[in-house]
Protein backbone atom coordinates (compact mmCIF):
# COMPACT_ATOMS: atom_id res chain seq x y z
CA UNK A 1 0.00 0.00 0.00
CA UNK A 2 3.02 2.29 -0.28
CA UNK A 3 1.83 3.02 -3.80
CA UNK A 4 -1.49 4.43 -2.62
CA UNK A 5 0.17 6.66 -0.03
CA UNK A 6 2.82 7.88 -2.48
CA UNK A 7 0.09 8.66 -5.01
CA UNK A 8 -1.80 10.64 -2.38
CA UNK A 9 1.32 12.63 -1.53
CA UNK A 10 2.35 13.34 -5.12
CA UNK A 11 -1.18 14.30 -6.13
CA UNK A 12 -1.99 16.45 -3.09
CA UNK A 13 -0.42 19.73 -4.34
CA UNK A 14 -2.48 19.53 -7.54
CA UNK A 15 -5.91 18.79 -6.09
CA UNK A 16 -8.91 20.91 -7.16
CA UNK A 17 -7.77 21.13 -10.80
CA UNK A 18 -4.42 22.73 -9.99
CA UNK A 19 -2.29 20.27 -11.97
CA UNK A 20 -2.18 22.05 -15.30
CA UNK A 21 -3.10 18.78 -17.04
CA UNK A 22 0.52 17.94 -17.86
CA UNK A 23 2.75 14.95 -17.11
CA UNK A 24 6.01 16.87 -16.96
CA UNK A 25 5.17 18.81 -13.80
CA UNK A 26 8.69 18.58 -12.32
CA UNK A 27 9.90 16.31 -9.50
CA UNK A 28 7.36 13.89 -8.09
CA UNK A 29 8.02 15.06 -4.56
CA UNK A 30 8.08 18.72 -3.54
CA UNK A 31 7.73 20.43 -0.18
CA UNK A 32 3.93 20.42 -0.54
CA UNK A 33 3.80 16.66 -1.17
CA UNK A 34 2.06 15.62 2.05
CA UNK A 35 -0.28 12.86 3.12
CA UNK A 36 -4.00 13.58 3.32
CA UNK A 37 -7.10 11.74 4.50
CA UNK A 38 -6.50 9.17 1.74
CA UNK A 39 -3.32 7.97 3.45
CA UNK A 40 -4.73 8.16 6.98
CA UNK A 41 -7.73 6.01 6.08
CA UNK A 42 -5.60 3.57 4.06
CA UNK A 43 -3.50 3.08 7.19
CA UNK A 44 -6.68 2.69 9.25
CA UNK A 45 -8.07 -0.03 6.97
CA UNK A 46 -4.74 -1.88 6.97
CA UNK A 47 -4.63 -1.88 10.75
CA UNK A 48 -8.27 -3.02 10.95
CA UNK A 49 -7.69 -5.97 8.62
CA UNK A 50 -4.62 -7.08 10.56
CA UNK A 51 -6.49 -6.81 13.85
CA UNK A 52 -9.43 -8.78 12.45
CA UNK A 53 -7.24 -11.53 11.00
CA UNK A 54 -7.11 -12.99 7.52
CA UNK A 55 -10.02 -15.41 8.08
CA UNK A 56 -12.33 -13.02 9.94
CA UNK A 57 -16.04 -12.94 9.21
CA UNK A 58 -17.56 -9.93 7.50
CA UNK A 59 -19.16 -8.56 10.66
CA UNK A 60 -15.83 -8.67 12.47
CA UNK A 61 -14.10 -6.90 9.60
CA UNK A 62 -16.73 -4.15 9.56
CA UNK A 63 -16.45 -3.69 13.33
CA UNK A 64 -12.67 -3.37 13.16
CA UNK A 65 -12.79 -1.00 10.16
CA UNK A 66 -15.23 1.34 11.93
CA UNK A 67 -13.20 1.25 15.12
CA UNK A 68 -9.89 1.86 13.36
CA UNK A 69 -11.12 4.62 11.04
CA UNK A 70 -12.62 6.53 13.95
CA UNK A 71 -9.45 6.09 15.99
CA UNK A 72 -7.20 7.36 13.19
CA UNK A 73 -9.69 10.11 12.37
CA UNK A 74 -9.37 11.40 15.94
CA UNK A 75 -5.57 11.21 15.77
CA UNK A 76 -5.49 13.25 12.56
CA UNK A 77 -8.66 15.38 12.53
CA UNK A 78 -7.34 17.91 10.00
CA UNK A 79 -6.30 15.53 7.22
CA UNK A 80 -8.93 16.87 4.81
CA UNK A 81 -11.95 14.58 5.16
CA UNK A 82 -15.07 15.03 3.08
CA UNK A 83 -18.06 16.71 4.73
CA UNK A 84 -20.29 13.74 5.47
CA UNK A 85 -17.39 11.45 6.33
CA UNK A 86 -16.03 14.06 8.74
CA UNK A 87 -19.40 14.14 10.49
CA UNK A 88 -19.48 10.32 10.57
CA UNK A 89 -16.05 10.25 12.21
CA UNK A 90 -17.22 12.52 15.03
CA UNK A 91 -20.58 10.86 15.66
CA UNK A 92 -21.15 7.98 18.06
CA UNK A 93 -23.60 6.55 15.51
CA UNK A 94 -21.72 4.44 12.99
CA UNK A 95 -24.43 3.80 10.40
CA UNK A 96 -23.52 4.08 6.70
CA UNK A 97 -24.89 7.06 4.82
CA UNK A 98 -25.36 5.86 1.26
CA UNK A 99 -22.30 7.54 -0.24
CA UNK A 100 -20.92 6.78 -3.70
CA UNK A 101 -17.90 9.03 -3.13
CA UNK A 102 -14.42 7.88 -4.06
CA UNK A 103 -13.39 7.51 -0.41
CA UNK A 104 -14.30 3.82 -0.50
CA UNK A 105 -11.79 3.26 -3.33
CA UNK A 106 -9.01 5.46 -1.98
CA UNK A 107 -8.68 3.49 1.28
CA UNK A 108 -9.10 -0.07 -0.01
CA UNK A 109 -5.61 -0.88 -1.34
CA UNK A 110 -4.56 -3.08 1.66
CA UNK A 111 -7.37 -5.49 0.78
CA UNK A 112 -5.75 -6.28 -2.57
CA UNK A 113 -2.59 -7.56 -0.88
CA UNK A 114 -3.91 -9.92 1.78
CA UNK A 115 -6.29 -12.56 0.45
CA UNK A 116 -5.78 -15.68 -1.62
CA UNK A 117 -8.65 -15.37 -4.10
CA UNK A 118 -10.34 -12.60 -6.02
CA UNK A 119 -13.70 -13.67 -4.55
CA UNK A 120 -12.45 -13.15 -1.00
CA UNK A 121 -10.76 -9.91 -2.05
CA UNK A 122 -14.05 -8.55 -3.40
CA UNK A 123 -15.96 -9.73 -0.32
CA UNK A 124 -13.65 -7.86 2.04
CA UNK A 125 -13.45 -4.79 -0.21
CA UNK A 126 -17.23 -4.62 -0.13
CA UNK A 127 -17.20 -4.88 3.67
CA UNK A 128 -14.71 -2.01 4.04
CA UNK A 129 -16.89 0.17 1.79
CA UNK A 130 -20.26 -0.67 3.29
CA UNK A 131 -19.54 0.81 6.71
CA UNK A 132 -19.93 4.26 5.11
CA UNK A 133 -20.25 4.02 1.32
CA UNK A 134 -23.09 1.51 1.00
CA UNK A 135 -24.34 2.90 -2.32
CA UNK A 136 -23.83 0.34 -5.16
CA UNK A 137 -21.38 2.68 -6.92
CA UNK A 138 -19.38 3.19 -3.71
CA UNK A 139 -19.13 -0.57 -3.25
CA UNK A 140 -18.24 -1.08 -6.91
CA UNK A 141 -15.38 1.43 -6.74
CA UNK A 142 -13.82 -0.38 -3.78
CA UNK A 143 -14.22 -3.81 -5.41
CA UNK A 144 -12.70 -2.64 -8.70
CA UNK A 145 -9.64 -1.12 -7.03
CA UNK A 146 -8.97 -4.11 -4.77
CA UNK A 147 -9.55 -6.55 -7.65
CA UNK A 148 -7.11 -4.72 -9.89
CA UNK A 149 -4.44 -4.80 -7.17
CA UNK A 150 -5.03 -8.50 -6.51
CA UNK A 151 -4.79 -9.33 -10.21
CA UNK A 152 -1.70 -7.15 -10.71
CA UNK A 153 0.21 -8.74 -7.84
CA UNK A 154 -0.73 -12.27 -8.93
CA UNK A 155 0.73 -11.86 -12.42
CA UNK A 156 -2.26 -10.99 -14.59
CA UNK A 157 -1.65 -8.89 -17.69
CA UNK A 158 -3.11 -5.46 -18.25
CA UNK A 159 -5.44 -6.86 -20.88
CA UNK A 160 -6.71 -9.45 -18.41
CA UNK A 161 -7.23 -6.83 -15.72
CA UNK A 162 -9.06 -4.53 -18.12
CA UNK A 163 -11.31 -7.31 -19.41
CA UNK A 164 -12.22 -8.42 -15.89
CA UNK A 165 -13.18 -4.90 -14.81
CA UNK A 166 -15.27 -4.28 -17.92
CA UNK A 167 -17.00 -7.66 -17.80
CA UNK A 168 -17.61 -7.81 -14.06
CA UNK A 169 -18.33 -4.18 -13.23
CA UNK A 170 -19.38 -2.57 -16.49
CA UNK A 171 -16.92 0.32 -16.36
CA UNK A 172 -16.22 2.03 -19.68
CA UNK A 173 -12.46 1.80 -20.17
CA UNK A 174 -12.52 2.56 -23.89
CA UNK A 175 -11.46 6.20 -23.62
CA UNK A 176 -7.78 7.14 -23.68
CA UNK A 177 -6.19 9.64 -21.33
CA UNK A 178 -5.93 12.11 -24.20
CA UNK A 179 -9.69 11.81 -24.67
CA UNK A 180 -10.46 12.11 -20.95
CA UNK A 181 -8.09 14.93 -20.08
CA UNK A 182 -9.62 18.01 -21.79
CA UNK A 183 -13.04 17.83 -20.15
CA UNK A 184 -12.10 16.19 -16.87
CA UNK A 185 -12.58 18.22 -13.69
CA UNK A 186 -12.68 17.89 -9.92
CA UNK A 187 -15.30 15.29 -9.06
CA UNK A 188 -15.44 13.03 -6.01
CA UNK A 189 -17.67 10.14 -7.09
CA UNK A 190 -16.40 6.60 -7.61
CA UNK A 191 -17.98 6.36 -11.04
CA UNK A 192 -16.02 9.41 -12.28
CA UNK A 193 -12.74 8.68 -10.49
CA UNK A 194 -12.05 4.94 -10.49
CA UNK A 195 -12.34 4.32 -14.28
CA UNK A 196 -10.00 7.26 -14.93
CA UNK A 197 -7.52 5.97 -12.34
CA UNK A 198 -7.58 2.50 -13.90
CA UNK A 199 -6.96 4.05 -17.32
CA UNK A 200 -3.97 5.97 -15.93
CA UNK A 201 -2.58 2.62 -14.78
CA UNK A 202 -3.33 0.82 -18.04
CA UNK A 203 -1.53 3.46 -20.14
CA UNK A 204 1.54 3.66 -17.87
CA UNK A 205 4.94 2.23 -18.69
CA UNK A 206 6.27 2.01 -15.14
CA UNK A 207 5.36 3.17 -11.63
CA UNK A 208 6.39 6.80 -12.12
CA UNK A 209 4.67 6.99 -15.50
CA UNK A 210 1.39 5.85 -13.93
CA UNK A 211 1.73 8.52 -11.24
CA UNK A 212 2.32 11.20 -13.86
CA UNK A 213 -0.58 9.93 -15.97
CA UNK A 214 -2.94 10.30 -13.02
CA UNK A 215 -1.70 13.76 -12.04
CA UNK A 216 -2.03 14.92 -15.65
CA UNK A 217 -5.80 14.41 -15.47
CA UNK A 218 -6.03 16.95 -12.65
CA UNK A 219 -9.41 16.87 -10.84
CA UNK A 220 -9.48 15.22 -7.41
CA UNK A 221 -5.81 14.60 -7.95
CA UNK A 222 -4.70 13.12 -4.65
CA UNK A 223 -7.43 10.48 -4.63
CA UNK A 224 -7.21 9.65 -8.33
CA UNK A 225 -3.43 9.24 -8.09
CA UNK A 226 -3.78 7.28 -4.85
CA UNK A 227 -5.98 4.71 -6.61
CA UNK A 228 -3.88 4.49 -9.78
CA UNK A 229 -0.59 4.25 -7.89
CA UNK A 230 -1.92 1.55 -5.59
CA UNK A 231 -2.54 -0.63 -8.64
CA UNK A 232 0.81 0.36 -10.18
CA UNK A 233 2.72 -0.79 -7.10
CA UNK A 234 1.24 -4.27 -7.40
CA UNK A 235 2.10 -4.46 -11.10
CA UNK A 236 5.51 -2.75 -11.28
CA UNK A 237 6.86 -2.44 -7.74
CA UNK A 238 8.21 0.88 -6.48
CA UNK A 239 11.70 2.40 -6.84
CA UNK A 240 13.60 2.43 -3.57
CA UNK A 241 13.89 6.22 -3.57
CA UNK A 242 10.14 6.71 -3.50
CA UNK A 243 9.74 4.40 -0.50
CA UNK A 244 12.27 6.56 1.32
CA UNK A 245 10.40 9.73 0.38
CA UNK A 246 7.18 8.19 1.64
CA UNK A 247 8.61 7.14 4.98
CA UNK A 248 10.16 10.56 5.55
CA UNK A 249 6.72 12.19 5.10
CA UNK A 250 4.52 10.01 7.30
CA UNK A 251 4.27 9.96 11.08
CA UNK A 252 5.91 7.36 13.32
CA UNK A 253 2.63 5.57 14.08
CA UNK A 254 1.96 5.30 10.35
CA UNK A 255 5.43 3.84 9.79
CA UNK A 256 4.68 1.25 12.46
CA UNK A 257 1.55 0.10 10.61
CA UNK A 258 3.36 0.01 7.26
CA UNK A 259 6.11 -2.18 8.68
CA UNK A 260 3.62 -4.41 10.49
CA UNK A 261 1.64 -4.78 7.27
CA UNK A 262 4.76 -5.81 5.33
CA UNK A 263 5.30 -8.62 7.80
CA UNK A 264 1.59 -9.53 7.77
CA UNK A 265 1.55 -10.12 4.01
CA UNK A 266 4.94 -11.87 4.02
CA UNK A 267 6.97 -9.08 2.44
CA UNK A 268 9.28 -9.16 5.46
CA UNK A 269 10.25 -12.59 6.73
CA UNK A 270 11.45 -13.11 10.28
CA UNK A 271 14.51 -15.15 9.40
CA UNK A 272 17.24 -14.60 11.95
CA UNK A 273 19.81 -16.32 9.73
CA UNK A 274 19.65 -13.38 7.34
CA UNK A 275 21.06 -11.15 10.06
CA UNK A 276 24.04 -13.32 10.97
CA UNK A 277 26.04 -12.34 7.89
CA UNK A 278 26.19 -8.79 9.15
CA UNK A 279 26.57 -9.47 12.88
CA UNK A 280 30.02 -7.84 12.99
CA UNK A 281 28.36 -4.55 12.07
CA UNK A 282 26.37 -4.54 15.32
CA UNK A 283 28.73 -2.14 17.15
CA UNK A 284 28.73 0.11 14.09
CA UNK A 285 24.94 0.22 14.09
CA UNK A 286 24.88 0.93 17.84
CA UNK A 287 27.41 3.75 17.45
CA UNK A 288 25.43 5.27 14.58
CA UNK A 289 22.19 5.15 16.57
CA UNK A 290 23.90 6.74 19.57
CA UNK A 291 25.11 9.57 17.34
CA UNK A 292 21.68 10.10 15.77
CA UNK A 293 19.93 10.11 19.15
CA UNK A 294 22.40 12.35 20.99
CA UNK A 295 20.76 15.58 22.13
CA UNK A 296 23.64 17.49 23.67
CA UNK A 297 26.06 18.97 21.10
CA UNK A 298 29.20 17.80 22.93
CA UNK A 299 27.75 14.30 23.25
CA UNK A 300 26.85 14.34 19.57
CA UNK A 301 30.44 15.18 18.60
CA UNK A 302 31.74 12.45 20.89
CA UNK A 303 29.35 9.88 19.38
CA UNK A 304 30.20 10.98 15.86
CA UNK A 305 33.89 10.41 16.53
CA UNK A 306 33.16 6.99 18.01
CA UNK A 307 31.05 6.09 14.97
CA UNK A 308 33.90 6.94 12.59
CA UNK A 309 36.41 5.02 14.69
CA UNK A 310 34.26 1.89 14.56
CA UNK A 311 33.56 2.47 10.86
CA UNK A 312 37.34 2.46 10.30
CA UNK A 313 37.65 -0.87 12.12
CA UNK A 314 34.78 -2.41 10.14
CA UNK A 315 36.29 -1.31 6.84
CA UNK A 316 39.65 -2.74 7.90
CA UNK A 317 38.03 -6.10 8.71
CA UNK A 318 36.33 -6.22 5.33
CA UNK A 319 32.87 -5.87 6.87
CA UNK A 320 29.96 -6.07 4.45
CA UNK A 321 26.48 -4.59 4.32
CA UNK A 322 23.33 -5.74 2.47
CA UNK A 323 23.08 -3.79 -0.76
CA UNK A 324 20.21 -3.60 -3.29
CA UNK A 325 21.14 -3.99 -6.94
CA UNK A 326 19.32 -3.28 -10.20
CA UNK A 327 19.30 -6.01 -12.87
CA UNK A 328 20.26 -3.84 -15.85
CA UNK A 329 19.64 -6.31 -18.65
CA UNK A 330 16.73 -8.17 -17.05
CA UNK A 331 18.48 -11.51 -16.56
CA UNK A 332 17.13 -12.24 -13.10
CA UNK A 333 13.59 -11.29 -14.05
CA UNK A 334 13.61 -14.45 -16.17
CA UNK A 335 13.22 -16.54 -13.06
CA UNK A 336 16.71 -16.79 -11.58
CA UNK A 337 16.74 -15.56 -7.98
CA UNK A 338 20.23 -15.01 -6.50
CA UNK A 339 18.70 -14.49 -3.05
CA UNK A 340 17.76 -18.19 -2.95
CA UNK A 341 21.32 -19.47 -3.52
CA UNK A 342 22.45 -21.44 -0.48
CA UNK A 343 25.99 -21.92 0.77
CA UNK A 344 27.62 -24.70 -1.25
CA UNK A 345 25.25 -24.42 -4.22
CA UNK A 346 26.76 -24.57 -7.70
CA UNK A 347 25.23 -22.38 -10.37
CA UNK A 348 25.91 -21.86 -14.07
CA UNK A 349 25.16 -18.53 -15.73
CA UNK A 350 25.43 -18.59 -19.50
CA UNK A 351 24.05 -15.15 -20.27
CA UNK A 352 25.60 -11.75 -19.67
CA UNK A 353 24.55 -10.36 -16.30
CA UNK A 354 24.94 -6.66 -15.64
CA UNK A 355 24.16 -5.21 -12.23
CA UNK A 356 24.42 -1.75 -10.74
CA UNK A 357 23.92 -0.58 -7.19
CA UNK A 358 20.42 0.80 -6.70
CA UNK A 359 20.36 4.52 -5.95
CA UNK A 360 17.79 6.89 -4.50
CA UNK A 361 16.86 10.53 -4.98
CA UNK A 362 16.18 13.20 -2.38
CA UNK A 363 13.37 15.75 -2.71
CA UNK A 364 15.65 18.00 -4.78
CA UNK A 365 16.36 15.22 -7.28
CA UNK A 366 19.94 14.59 -6.11
CA UNK A 367 21.14 10.98 -6.41
CA UNK A 368 22.55 9.13 -3.37
CA UNK A 369 23.85 5.62 -2.75
CA UNK A 370 22.08 3.95 0.20
CA UNK A 371 24.12 2.25 2.91
CA UNK A 372 22.06 -0.09 5.11
CA UNK A 373 23.64 -1.07 8.41
CA UNK A 374 21.85 -4.43 8.40
CA UNK A 375 19.01 -6.40 6.83
CA UNK A 376 16.51 -4.97 9.31
CA UNK A 377 17.16 -1.44 8.08
CA UNK A 378 16.94 -2.53 4.44
CA UNK A 379 13.62 -4.26 5.08
CA UNK A 380 12.00 -1.08 6.33
CA UNK A 381 11.41 -0.16 2.70
CA UNK A 382 10.82 -1.93 -0.58
CA UNK A 383 14.07 -2.37 -2.46
CA UNK A 384 15.29 -3.82 -5.72
CA UNK A 385 14.68 -7.52 -6.30
CA UNK A 386 18.37 -8.42 -5.87
CA UNK A 387 20.17 -7.96 -2.55
CA UNK A 388 23.77 -9.00 -2.09
CA UNK A 389 26.50 -8.24 0.47
CA UNK A 390 28.99 -5.54 -0.50
CA UNK A 391 32.11 -4.33 1.28
CA UNK A 392 31.54 -1.06 3.12
CA UNK A 393 34.80 0.27 1.69
CA UNK A 394 33.66 -0.33 -1.89
CA UNK A 395 30.33 1.35 -1.25
CA UNK A 396 31.95 4.41 0.30
CA UNK A 397 34.50 4.60 -2.52
CA UNK A 398 31.69 4.44 -5.05
CA UNK A 399 29.92 7.31 -3.31
CA UNK A 400 33.07 9.38 -3.64
CA UNK A 401 34.10 8.47 -7.17
CA UNK A 402 30.77 8.31 -9.01
CA UNK A 403 30.21 11.71 -10.61
CA UNK A 404 26.43 11.23 -10.78
CA UNK A 405 25.91 10.87 -7.03
CA UNK A 406 26.12 13.31 -4.13
CA UNK A 407 27.46 10.74 -1.68
CA UNK A 408 26.13 8.02 0.61
CA UNK A 409 23.02 8.13 2.81
CA UNK A 410 22.99 5.82 5.83
CA UNK A 411 19.77 3.98 6.77
CA UNK A 412 17.53 5.97 4.41
CA UNK A 413 14.34 4.33 5.70
CA UNK A 414 15.05 4.93 9.38
CA UNK A 415 16.80 8.01 10.71
CA UNK A 416 18.88 8.87 7.65
CA UNK A 417 22.25 10.60 7.68
CA UNK A 418 23.95 11.83 4.52
CA UNK A 419 27.70 11.52 4.03
CA UNK A 420 28.45 14.00 1.26
CA UNK A 421 31.58 13.66 -0.86
CA UNK A 422 33.72 16.01 1.22
CA UNK A 423 33.06 13.90 4.30
CA UNK A 424 33.63 10.66 2.40
CA UNK A 425 36.94 11.98 1.12
CA UNK A 426 38.03 13.00 4.61
CA UNK A 427 37.17 9.57 5.98
CA UNK A 428 38.75 7.58 3.14
CA UNK A 429 41.92 9.70 3.21
CA UNK A 430 42.16 9.11 6.95
CA UNK A 431 41.47 5.38 6.56
CA UNK A 432 44.03 4.89 3.80
CA UNK A 433 46.64 6.80 5.82
CA UNK A 434 45.85 4.62 8.84
CA UNK A 435 45.89 1.41 6.74
CA UNK A 436 49.26 2.38 5.24
CA UNK A 437 50.71 2.59 8.72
Amino acid sequence: MYGAIIGDMVGSPYEFDQGGKIKDFGPLFINRSVYTDDSVMTIAVAEALMNAGKDAKTDTIKHEVVKSMKDWGRRYPDAGYGGRFGIWLRQSDSKPYGSYGNGSAMRVSPVGWIYDSIERTREVAKATAEVTHNHPEGIKGAEVTASAIYMARTGKTKDEIKKYIVDEFGYDLSRTLDEIRPGYHHVESCQETVPEAVTAFLEGNDFEDVVRNAVSLSGDCDTLTCIASGIAEAFYGIPIAYIGECLMRVEDDMQDVLQRFDKFIGRQENDDENYEDYAENGPLNDAFNAFMNAKDENKRIECFTEFFNILTECVAKGAMVPTPFVDVNGYFSKGFDPNKIMMGDTIEIKDEVRLRVDTMKDSAGNIWIPLFMNEEELRKGETANITMPMHIYDLLKMGLMDEKVMGVVINPFGKPYALAKDMLKAFLDRYEEWAGK
